[in-house]
């Protein structure tokens, strides 16, 4: 049986605010050149007899999926799957069997299920565990890989080892994120692993345990696919995977079979779950501090300082995390970084748009960045890629004027087409339909003022559309 890999990309990355938000994930966020995303497709590359990667994702980051599998050479027709809200690990996963066995033909398929976000340095000892844990699921186990722990980590789950097996070990048990005291016990009498949340399986036996354990949904997941739609390079599940359950695999089903098993995993592996975390994996200098972007330090020590665009400068300070975005700066203690969700909580309550988007928002042709914000008039800067053109669309309460920065765009105003060059510009009358597109070999650059009562992005009525939003 080959591998089928399914890369989980559900999930907010909440507690790294301000850089992963609602909409923009910290598996897509840009790393310095990579993102957690690409660095999981790219670790599949170390792994024998694959077939090609399922990936489970919401809908409002298909794109963003879709272009990075294009960038590692992978085409994402047929391999995207969209679920219309999130129903957390075990749902997805049951989506992701019942799609293998058809991609198959009936036949059975062993599933490796890996969050997109996770960081694993050392490639080889992965593709070791792997293979081990493939041979493990193949004599009838459902298998999860347990991290080598290097401290009393309470921000992960544990796995208590049982006994050994022909390949691997039994798990004896699984204990959720448990107290200092608690971890330090666990460390001290040895056996324990934290859980990766990463698992090996064939996708006939997940489903029957599933059946087993969480028939509701098992039967919301069938359903779900049953009713699927497949457009634009991509699989829409039914709405019946709304109704489903909302629970982990580790509580639907690993924590109730008794075939779950264990390979032992020393890979260099984190989830990045926290702002120390982060800081953990990256370079640091002399002062043990990690500095990223436009960052001055000053008699700092043991810091994670973090410039997205403006300058960042930091004196006298020890152990802190700031973190600099163009609408956001957040400023924490390192001791406290597994607290920011917190205060994603409270950005919720208020209804904050900071919670969910960055003052850039990518979309399929390229992106648009928010410049000025005001009463009846916004401003943007929108980057358009070459060959990509937006929906032909109108709008009902605001008007808009474009001035070419560079490039050059080919731009429908009602009945007219124009060709515009830098410099030049054109008025979009309120009511009027209109497209922008890019016709030259570089990215086109415009800025756009919006004037109007309205100002919201749901005040797009779309007649034409290249990536399937009308």
């Amino acid at each position: 049986m080959k591998l089928c890999p399914v890369i989980l990309c559900g999930g907010a990355g909440s507690r790294l605010w301000p850089l992963s938000r609602r909409l923009y994930p910290k598996q897509f966020m840009d790393m310095g050149g990579h993102t957690l995303f690409g660095d999981t497709l790219k670790r599949l590359g170390g792994l024998p007899e694959l077939t090609p990667p399922l990936v489970i994702c919401n809908r409002e980051q298909r794109f963003l999926a879709a272009a990075q599998m294009q960038e590692q050479g992978l085409e994402p027709a047929g391999r995207v799957i969209l679920e219309p809200e999130g129903r957390n690990t075990a749902p997805a996963i049951a989506v992701a069997a019942q799609a293998a066995l058809e991609r198959n033909r009936g036949e059975d398929a062993l599933l490796l299920a890996l969050p997109s976000d996770h960081v694993i340095r050392e490639v080889g000892a992965f593709a070791r565990a792997v293979a081990q844990a493939a041979a493990c699921a193949g004599q009838g186990r459902l298998v999860t890989f347990g991290v080598e722990p290097d401290g009393p980590e309470t921000g992960y789950g544990y796995i208590q080892r049982g006994e050994a097996l022909s390949t691997g070990f039994a798990v004896r048990r699984f204990v959720e994120k448990p107290r200092r005291e608690a971890a330090e016990a666990m460390l001290a009498g040895g056996g324990h692993y934290w859980n990766s949340g990463m698992f090996l399986f064939r996708a006939s036996l997940f489903l029957s345990e599933l059946r087993r354990y969480a028939p509701d949904m098992f039967r919301a997941a069938a359903d779900a696919w049953e009713e699927r739609a497949e457009e634009h390079d991509f699989i829409w599940l039914g709405e019946a995977f709304a109704a489903c359950p909302a629970d982990s695999i580790d509580y639907a089903v690993m924590e109730k079979t008794s075939l779950a098993a264990m390979v032992p995993l020393d890979a260099g592996w984190s989830d990045l779950g926290s702002w120390s975390a982060v800081y953990d994996a990256a370079a640091k200098d002399a002062a043990a501090n990690a500095l990223v972007g436009d960052v001055l330090a000053e008699n700092v020590s043991g810091s994670y300082l973090h410039s997205s665009g403006r300058l960042v400068a930091a004196l006298g300070v020890r152990d802190m995390v700031v973190v600099e975005t163009g609408d956001a700066v957040l400023v924490a203690g390192k001791e406290h970084s597994q607290e920011v969700k917190t205060l994603v909580a409270r950005l919720s309550r208020q209804a904050r748009s900071e919670k969910d988007t960055h003052l850039r928002v990518f979309r399929p042709w390229g992106w648009y960045e928010t410049l000025a914000l005001g009463e009846r008039f916004q401003v943007k800067r929108i980057m358009v890629k070459s060959g990509a053109s937006l929906s032909l669309q109108l709008h009902h309460q605001r008007a808009e004027h474009w001035v070419v920065v560079s490039g050059v765009g080919r731009v429908t105003v009602g009945d007219k087409l124009l060709e515009l060059h830098a410099d030049q510009s054109t008025y979009i009358p309120l009511g009027v339909r209109h497209r922008l597109a890019n016709a030259g070999p570089l990215p086109l650059e415009i800025i756009e003022i919006q004037s109007g009562s309205y100002l919201g992005e749901d005040d797009i009525v779309r007649f034409e559309d290249t990536y399937g939003r009308c």
